[in-house]
């Protein structure tokens, strides 16, 4: 590939707060109103026709004729045999870091007497059936397969339901059939698109209807999730997961080479992935551009990263602090931090799904094998959502529970409260068992 990639700079303090924004705005999805109506218009025909559309689908949209749309065992038993085994053992070892890292984060109940006679309990209950998408549209990712099905399996949800789209030959990636063992997953379909997201929000003929849906994916993915979120009949999601993005925070401490991989490795993820840079040191970025058309020259994904860096920018700045104020604002997916004493500014991070800490902590160490987990959310939705965590596989609820003391000790303030509410039937439950108590006594 001989195109030349050049990297847009901005100065911060040069630009009027309108310019600001306009620099800190995603690009818009291409063709927006028209994705949201042909998502609108899969999710409907799976709704009507089950399997019959998915199938019609996937010939259509990817080019192959299905026969089943379940994978059978025995393509489940054949997918180890068929991989590396260097690869296999990775997986395996990033699996142990993944569930490490996840056991700890399960949500713990708990129990408090809020008053004499009154215990207040919070307890977990493990999502019965869950629908897990992993991705393979541009490449197969079996790192998504354990991002999702680890937390999960140690939540404890009886029934892990996996789409997958299938390759030209039919058939799931075996990576990521491995990967699914590993998690013990349940079923496993080669259906990918908006279509799979239908399928297992709505359920048909053979694939089961879940309680909520997890996983990443491209625009229409992650615009089917959204559609299906919103419909009581459809099914909820884990967050919005779009087109991947990586900010990267410098201070000319880093070595240009590295931040440009760092660059690329997000951008080679599609064409829709947006990559940004916020440096303090301005005489480092023409040594950095050097360096993403030196490596983007070697890349196989050479194509789909430029494409990428074309909605990609540098913003200058004067300090760390003013770097960390945009990076807020901006609320990214994955945030590096490639400074001196990257530690010290962690604390001022306030929205960013992941952080990479340091020289040594390319953000690829989350995507695959650190621990944590890379389902995170997007497009600034960062600001309220957090990554996928093994709780998120979990409903909570509470329980209360009063004696005739707790009852007597905080009814009066219920029967205040639901009075002045108007609300008289409540007022009237809580008095009737006072009555019943001063009675006994």
């Amino acid at each position: 590939m001989n195109t030349t990639v050049k990297i847009t700079s901005w100065n911060w303090n040069a630009l009027t707060e309108a310019q600001r924004g306009q620099v800190l705005q995603r690009p818009v999805l291409e063709h927006d109103q028209n994705i949201r109506e042909t998502v609108s218009n899969i999710i409907q025909g799976v709704r009507r026709h089950g399997d019959q559309s998915l199938l019609s689908l996937t010939e259509k949209l990817d080019g192959v004729l299905l026969d089943s749309l379940e994978v059978a065992n025995a393509l489940w038993q054949q997918a180890e045999q068929q991989m590396p085994p260097g690869l296999i053992a990775a997986m395996q070892r990033a699996a142990a870091r993944i569930r490490g890292f996840h056991a700890h984060a399960l949500p713990q109940p708990f129990a408090l007497d809020t008053a004499v006679g009154v215990r207040c309990e919070t307890q977990y209950r493990p999502i019965q059936r869950v629908g897990l998408y992993v991705p393979a549209g541009s490449a197969p990712l079996p790192s998504t397969m354990l991002m999702l099905g680890i937390p999960a399996q140690l939540a404890g949800c009886q029934e892990l339901i996996v789409c997958s789209p299938p390759n030209q030959q039919g058939r799931v990636d075996s990576a990521v059939l491995a990967a699914a063992r590993l998690c013990n997953a349940t079923r496993v379909f080669a259906i990918g698109g908006a279509q799979a997201i239908a399928a297992m929000a709505y359920g048909t003929e053979s694939i089961p209807k879940c309680d909520k849906l997890f996983g990443p994916g491209n625009q229409w993915v992650m615009q089917a999730k959204q559609q299906v979120s919103i419909d009581p009949q459809g099914a909820a999601i884990d967050m919005p997961a779009g087109p991947s993005e990586v900010l990267v925070i410098t201070d000319g401490s880093a070595r240009p080479e590295w931040i440009a991989a760092d660059l690329l490795s997000q951008a080679e993820h599609g064409p829709d992935s947006q990559v940004l840079l916020i440096t303090t040191d301005q005489h480092q970025l023409p040594a950095i551009e050097q360096a993403i058309n030196q490596q983007l020259s070697k890349l196989p994904r050479a194509a789909t990263a430029s494409k990428a860096l074309e909605n990609s920018m540098a913003i200058v700045v004067e300090d760390l602090a003013q770097a960390l104020q945009i990076s807020n604002q901006y609320a990214p997916e994955h945030l590096i931090l490639a400074t001196e004493n990257a530690r010290d500014l962690v604390p001022g991070v306030l929205a960013a799904g992941s952080v990479f800490v340091g020289q040594y902590t390319p953000e690829s160490l989350g995507d695959y094998c650190s621990g944590t987990n890379h389902v995170l959310p997007t497009a600034g939705w960062a600001r309220s959502y957090g990554s996928l965590s093994s709780g998120d596989f979990m409903t909570r609820m509470t329980v209360q529970e009063a004696s005739p003391e707790g009852i007597l000790e905080i009814g009066p303030d219920a029967i205040s409260i639901a009075t002045h509410e108007q609300l008289e039937a409540h007022a009237m439950a809580v008095q009737l068992r006072l009555d019943a108590i001063e009675n006994i006594s």
